[in-house]
């Protein structure tokens, strides 16, 4: 009877030793990110962002009683390279999930590892392609490119404005945001009067502005790209002394931007996230306390300025966070479903409200329509 009741006990040891080991494993989180080569501009504040926000939990003592565990990759801006590093990151690490992909590119290339492997996803790129169709595991922070053009569309529409130039990347952002553009022109009233393309590496894009300039009707121009080339086409186009309203979408969205395009940036307007404008925003805005601590934060660790793109980290993590919360652990499908049923999830780039049919969860209004005026940020009348 003891050596039952002692082997019992010894069971009941093993097996609490067993619960407590796998509470003190760290939760793994998973990251692709582009944090050198053309999309370093994106790449960087969210690495930043992340290792900020997973410094700070674990001081706080962890999710559930876990600390996180951050595992990143950089890409260097290479959708190749990205695709390997998540077989590393689902084979090797075996993370519970992955933050990241930075570019549309980088993401779609680790779409069907994630998707065989049973892995929850959240990328940080801005194509609709990511999330429509819906693809089981993977979800987005960013606002998409389709709803930009919308946004600009919108504006333009205000404004009297029916003949457009479409100027767009020749990257997986920019085409995809070129086939959004082109998609939803009609329903605003919109023709593309001229339709123009660069690559992401290009240094003059004179050549595309000066056939633009030269189509008749023309009554404004809008450039659909990231990183160094929008800003490359501004100067360009104060260059070639084009007075015509010069629209960009989200993938400028960032101080850098201002610093890159300099005093030809005066009068660009184009959709943002409400990051960045912090201070800017009315006291009874939802989005207010949010970005303005992430501002804070961000501001005070690294003695930079915020960029949109490190609020779609920022929001990539909080959603992850939450879900596990939600979920009681780490189980992936568990995990997976709680990202899906996020709802009133009040983050840096709006309220998520997502559903088994939207991976997203953002509306329209969640986009700030912006202008720069005296070398800052506006919000747009």
């Amino acid at each position: 009877m003891k050596k039952t009741f002692k082997t019992i006990l010894a069971g009941a040891a093993l097996a609490l030793g067993s619960l407590g080991a796998i509470a003190s494993e760290p939760i793994k989180v998973g990251s692709i990110l582009s944090v050198t080569g053309p999309a370093a501009f994106l790449g960087d504040p969210e690495l930043k962002t992340l290792q900020l926000y997973v410094e700070d939990i674990n001081k706080k003592g962890g999710v559930l009683g876990r600390q996180l565990q951050l595992v990143h990759y950089d890409d260097g801006s290479d959708a190749n390279k990205a695709n390997g590093f998540a077989k590393r990151l689902i084979d090797d690490d075996k993370v519970d999930l992955i933050v990241g992909g930075t570019t549309t590119g980088s993401t779609m290339s680790a779409v069907p590892l994630v998707e065989r492997a049973g892995v929850p996803f959240i990328s940080l790129a801005g194509a609709v392609v990511i999330v429509e169709p819906v693809k089981k595991w993977v979800f987005k922070t960013p606002h998409t490119d389709r709803m930009a053009a919308e946004k600009v569309f919108e504006d333009m529409k205000k404004r009297g404005i029916s003949k457009v130039a479409l100027l767009s990347e020749t990257s997986g952002f920019g085409q995809s945001g070129k086939k959004e553009t082109e998609a939803v022109a009609g329903k605003y009233g919109i023709t593309l009067v001229a339709n123009e393309t660069y690559g992401p590496k290009d240094t003059d894009m004179s050549p595309q502005l000066t056939k633009i300039k030269n189509t008749t009707g023309v009554q404004a121009v809008f450039v659909f790209g990231l990183g160094q080339g929008p800003a490359i086409v501004t100067k360009n186009y104060k260059q070639l002394g084009i007075t015509l309203p010069l629209y960009q979408s989200h993938g400028v969205a960032s101080d850098e931007f201002l610093k890159l395009a300099g005093p030809a940036a005066e009068g660009v307007r184009l959709p943002s996230p409400a990051q960045l404008i912090p201070e800017k925003l009315p006291a009874n805005d939802p989005q207010k306390p949010v970005v303005t601590a992430y501002d804070k934060a961000y501001k005070e660790r690294y003695k930079q300025d915020v960029s949109t793109f490190g609020g779609y980290a920022y929001d990539g993590l909080m959603i992850a966070v939450d879900a596990i919360k939600r979920a009681g652990g780490t189980d992936k499908a568990k995990v997976r479903d709680a990202i899906e049923a996020t709802k009133g999830f009040v983050g840096t780039s709006g309220k998520f409200n997502m559903s088994p049919t939207d991976h997203m969860g953002l509306d329209l209004s969640s986009f700030r329509m912006l202008e720069v005026k005296g070398g800052d940020w506006t919000i747009s009348q």
